[in-house]
C-alpha cells in the first residue's frame, strides 16, 4: 500500500469555505511553535533577506508569524489540501474531486512542509512562507534540515511500519524530500520522473513536472494504487511509461509536445 509525499506551495488560498467536516490537527505542533517564536522576532528587512522576498511579500510574512495562533479551526485555519494552489495542487484538482476520494488521501498522502513537518491533507494549517531550504538558525543548527533532523523520517517509519506491502512514492522536489533520510527508510522508495520534449529532446520541464506530480498523486488516489505496477499506469495529461528510460527506482513517464498541447499552454 502507498504513502505519497508531495511538497507544499506558495500560492495560498485561504478563504475558500471549507469542504471537510472533520479537520484534523497538525502532528508537530510543539515544533511549528518553536520556529513560530524564532520568527516573530524577524522585522521585515531580515526577513526579506532571510527569504529573498520583496518588501511587500517580507511584511506580509511577518504579519502572518504576528497573527500564528493555535487552537486551529475551521474559522482561522484551512485543511492543507485545500489552502495549497500552486502547480502541483492545479495537478490535484482537488475541488473536482469525490469526498471518499479525499478520505483516500487523507491516509495515503503526506504534504512535506518547513513549518508543519508532514502535513496530511485534512489538517488544518495558517497561512504562512517557510521554504524546506530556508538557512533559519535554531538550536538545532544553521537550516530547517538541522532542525528537523530524524524527525520526519521517523514519522514516515512509523506510518510504513503499520502498512501492509508498504511503498513510499515520492512526488515531493528535491528540495523538500532532502529533509527525508532514504537509507533508513522502512519501505521500498519510488521517485517517479517527468519528461517533455522541448524542440526534440526531453527533459524535466519544472512547471510541467510539478503539474504531473500532483497528477500523479490524484490518479494513486483515485485508482487505489499499491505497487509500482500500478503506478506504471498513470497516462494522464499525455503521459506514457518509458521502460527504457525507466529504473525501479525512478520510473520515467515522458510527453511529446503534441502530446501535451491540449493540456497545457506553453510556458513562455
Amino acid at each position: 500500500t502507498m504513502l505519497i509525499l508531495l511538497s507544499p506551495a506558495k500560492t495560498l488560498d485561504m478563504e475558500a469555505p471549507s469542504r471537510v467536516s472533520r479537520p484534523t490537527q497538525p502532528q508537530f505542533m510543539e515544533e511549528s511553535d518553536k520556529l513560530v517564536e524564532t520568527l516573530k522576532k524577524y522585522r521585515p528587512k531580515r526577513l526579506g533577506t532571510l527569504m529573498n522576498l520583496s518588501e511587500k511579500l517580507a511584511a506580509l510574512n511577518v504579519e502572518r508569524y504576528e497573527n500564528w495562533q493555535p487552537p486551529f479551526t475551521n474559522r482561522n485555519a484551512r485543511p492543507a489540501i485545500q489552502a495549497f494552489r500552486g502547480d502541483v495542487y492545479t495537478g490535484f484538482d482537488v475541488d473536482t474531486m469525490a469526498k471518499k476520494d479525499l478520505d483516500h488521501a487523507q491516509k495515503h498522502v503526506r504534504i512535506l512542509s518547513g513549518l508543519y513537518g508532514v502535513l496530511r491533507p485534512y489538517d488544518l494549517m495558517q497561512a504562512y512562507r517557510l521554504e524546506m531550504g530556508t538557512r533559519l538558525k535554531t538550536r538545532r543548527g544553521s537550516d530547517l534540515y538541522s532542525f528537523w533532523g530524524t524527525t520526519l523520517t521517523d514519522h514516515l517509519n512509523d506510518e510504513l511500519e503499520r502498512i501492509k506491502n508498504p511503498l513510499l512514492v515520492n512526488l515531493a522536489s528535491n528540495e523538500y524530500f532532502k529533509s527525508i533520510k532514504p537509507k533508513v527508510l522502512a519501505a521500498p522508495l519510488v521517485s517517479p520522473v517527468f519528461h517533455d520534449e522541448k524542440n526534440g529532446e526531453y527533459k524535466v520541464i519544472s512547471f510541467f513536472a510539478k503539474k504531473a506530480r500532483g497528477s500523479m498523486a490524484r490518479y494513486l488516489v483515485e485508482s487505489r494504487a499499491k505497487t509500482i505496477d500500478d503506478l506504471k499506469c498513470f497516462k494522464e495529461l499525455g503521459y506514457n511509461y518509458s521502460k527504457k528510460l525507466s529504473s525501479d527506482e525512478k520510473p520515467v513517464f515522458t510527453r511529446s509536445e503534441k502530446a501535451a498541447r491540449p493540456y497545457v499552454v506553453q510556458p513562455s
